[in-house]
């Protein structure tokens, strides 16, 4: 995706008259009683009397992504006066720490890896964010999801956006031609990638991991995945701590569960070639094969939707669409796994605890999904039939599923060295090479740090 660096404000003049309007009076806002808004800005009431403040912003997400982010804002910004200056940027990860030691930092940064969060905790810049911010994130969001804006047990950035990687995109009409249904559970998804390579007329999966310096991601999802839905959330997490290594009985396992279905050459590459284009192939082009009917399915998560050539449709009856990767195990109960961001702040100015609160509340996340179809949101306080994309309602229904297994991409949150190294340069060779198994997970272990 194309991304450019976008910086934001709302035009002063026109700030004031509508201010003017919704609070029904004139005149500088910043000091005094509160002002009672009113009409369509008497929602925002516990945000107001902050008018004339700005608070700044610093993220990852940019252009077009962002545009929407503004739109899902600017009735706040409107009714309380509030002026939110967003800078989106690409080299986000790498900038946010420069800026943080160097006295530079934002008022807000919603951070994408929970290992970064913990990074800018421990160099004593983040401050905890007001008790209604916790409250919402305890009403509305699965604990998961409190957990990865902790550090040490201590709550610090309430969750934004939320994404699902356990999804398998695939051709509504293909299936249909050639009489496969959606399986429900690992076994009927084996016995269906069987059926369709005995059927020949195409290969049943197609899948590439190339991502230029972060190639091999696609393949830590495969593993994580497998994981989370044949051993479970405990296991999960002590792997992500090296309580579990890569190479035990439950990692080495999965990696034989990946292996008969990405590593099988039966099934695999459609469109491409043998298992090792997988290694070679750009992440982006992987799915385009189910287009002209050379593979049938392709696990990636909800974000691979801007990937797809303009003009292809998403829906039940469309072009492609997704159906939800069932676990290995069908005792685990809804595992998923996926990612989002955190909105941390390094301010405690009134303004920014206004602004950091309602980023954590259902209505700011009911306007964002109006905003920007595509983009879905954890909170279970959000109305599900806001969701005009079937595939968007989905991903929604089941990152919000509060009895589920959420957990986070396990790649983000172990060690650099690990999970956007060691790991990554591993996984690649077992697809590009035919490294064994025992040399992967013995060299990923040898690289965890003491």
């Amino acid at each position: 995706m194309n991304r450019r660096f976008l910086t934001v404000a709302a035009p002063a003049a026109a700030l004031s008259l509508v201010l003017a309007a919704c609070q029904g009076g004139s005149g500088d806002e910043t000091s005094g009683p509160v002002p009672t808004l009113t009409g369509d800005c008497a929602k925002y009431q516990a945000y107001a009397g902050h008018a004339g403040k700005t608070v700044t912003m610093f993220a990852s997400i940019i252009s077009p992504e962002s545009d929407s982010l503004q739109k899902s804002w600017a009735e706040f910004q409107t009714c309380t006066g509030i002026t939110i200056s967003y800078e989106g940027s690409n080299d986000f990860e790498s900038q946010l720490p420069v800026r943080v030691t160097g006295g530079n930092a934002p008022d807000l940064a919603p951070i994408p890896q929970p290992g970064l969060l913990k990074q800018m905790v421990q160099a004593g810049k983040v401050v905890k964010p007001p008790a209604q911010t916790l409250a919402n994130v305890e009403k509305y969001w699965a604990p998961g999801w409190k957990a990865y804006g902790s550090v040490d047990g201590t709550f610090y950035a309430a969750p934004m956006s939320s994404n699902m990687k356990s999804l398998v995109w695939y051709s509504p009409k293909s299936f249909a031609d050639g009489g496969y249904t959606v399986p429900t559970t690992w076994a009927d998804l084996m016995a269906l990638s069987n059926k369709i390579a005995t059927d020949g007329k195409a290969k049943p999966w197609c899948g590439g991991i190339s991502s230029g310096t972060a190639t091999g991601w696609p393949a830590t999802d495969w593993l994580e995945q497998v994981v989370l839905g044949q051993h479970g959330g405990e296991v999960y997490d002590k792997w992500i701590s090296h309580e579990v290594k890569f190479d035990s009985p439950e990692i080495r396992q999965s990696m034989q569960t990946v292996a008969d279905w990405m590593l099988n050459p039966a099934w695999v590459n459609g469109g491409f070639g043998d298992v090792k284009t997988i290694a070679t192939t750009r992440f982006q082009d992987a799915g385009k094969p189910i287009l002209s009917g050379k593979c049938y399915m392709l696990q990636q998560a909800s974000f691979y939707r801007p990937q797809w050539p303009a003009g292809t449709t998403i829906g039940p009856d469309k072009d492609v669409f997704a159906f939800y990767l069932p676990p290995v195990n069908p005792a685990i109960k809804t595992p998923v796994v996926g990612g989002g961001e955190f909105v941390t702040a390094f301010a405690d100015r009134p303004e920014v605890q206004a602004v950091q609160t309602y980023l954590s509340t259902p209505e700011w996340a009911s306007s964002r999904v109006k905003a920007a179809p595509g983009w879905v949101s954890a909170n279970n306080g959000v109305d599900l039939s806001l969701y005009t994309d079937p595939l968007d309602a989905l991903s929604a229904k089941t990152l919000s599923d509060t009895s589920g297994t959420f957990r986070f991409d396990a790649s983000d949150l172990m060690p650099a060295a690990v999970g956007a190294g060691q790991e990554w340069k591993s996984m690649t060779a077992w697809f590009a090479e035919g490294q064994s198994i025992d040399k992967v997970v013995k060299d990923i272990d040898a690289a965890w740090p003491e």
